[in-house]
């Protein structure tokens, strides 16, 4: 089961293509897809829905971009937190050494596009990045977790999500990662949201990202260094993770920020494609801000 946002920005409507691939309207049973639906049980009441036969079928095959825009899958997200150097190969391919405790930095929420949306590279940048991340969304409010399992309980579901990065803004203009984070356009989101229980392990997910058709990135969500269950439990020490929030766990080595000079950081005209299994694809042309 795949949960879509189909319209333009700011008029997406929500959708439900079913096992089947049949796309149906979930109009009649939620007016969006956002922390209030996944808190009223929203995932389960669509299964029911579903069941009974109660929701419209609509013809059409969204998932590539060619018909009507599709929109990021979650509205509104309440906060991102990121999660940085967490698999063993990025953290070797930057030189930094493997930390002892998970890295957190946040991004604005309003970053997030959908998954076809152009990307800008912000004025006066010359070092935008690419990462392919494995996003989770919250479902339950989690606060003060004590283990793996109640942790699990509050992910909502998975979604492939890419944490566009200005390095320079990052790293090199002082103070903290965020404003090399939050450049407008800087979260391309989607093209779907699967639900958690249907994802048999988020510790085997394959991820890969082309730019201009090179791959640049390939590896498995099982580098990771903190899983995701120990991502969710060791946030809701410091913060409370509430419905509609998203989690960017981090991304694997092949980032332009780790290979030689001159680095292939993104320019205007780019093309990058990215995917996580069961996920679904993503394709992005760089323009300018």
């Amino acid at each position: 089961m795949h949960l879509l946002r189909l319209g333009e920005p700011g008029s997406e409507r929500p959708f439900v293509r079913a096992d089947g691939g049949t796309l149906h309207d979930l109009s009649p049973l939620t007016a969006d897809l956002d922390g209030a639906f996944l808190a009223a049980d929203g995932v389960a009441r669509v299964r029911e829905a579903l069941r009974r036969g109660e929701l419209d079928e609509v013809p059409g095959e969204p998932g590539d971009g060619s018909r009507s825009r599709v929109g990021p899958p979650l509205a509104r997200p309440g906060k991102i937190v990121c999660i940085g150097l967490n698999y063993r190969g990025h953290a070797a391919e930057t030189g930094a050494p493997l930390p002892d405790e998970p890295v957190v930095f946040l991004k604005a929420p309003d970053v997030v596009v959908g998954p076809y949306d152009t990307v800008l590279v912000p004025r006066g940048s010359t070092s935008t990045d690419w990462e392919v991340e494995l996003g989770v969304v919250i479902g339950r409010t989690a606060r003060y977790l004590s283990g793996p399992e109640e942790a699990l309980a509050c992910v909502a579901g998975y979604v492939l999500s890419h944490d566009v990065s200005e390095r320079e803004f990052q790293l090199e203009r002082g103070g903290t990662w965020d404003k090399g984070k939050s450049c407008e356009t800087f979260n391309p989101l989607g093209p779907w949201l699967v639900p958690a229980d249907e994802v048999a392990d988020p510790q085997e997910l394959g991820l890969r990202l082309w730019v201009n058709g090179k791959p640049w990135q390939g590896s498995s969500t099982k580098d990771m260094i903190f899983t995701v269950a120990e991502i969710v439990r060791y946030l809701s020490q410091f913060m409370v993770l509430r419905p509609g929030d998203l989690i960017n766990t981090g991304t694997p080595q092949g980032v332009a920020l780790g290979q030689p000079e001159p680095k292939p950081y993104l320019r205007d005209g780019d093309v990058v494609e990215l995917e996580i299994d069961g996920l679904g694809r993503q394709r992005q042309r760089i323009g300018r801000a």
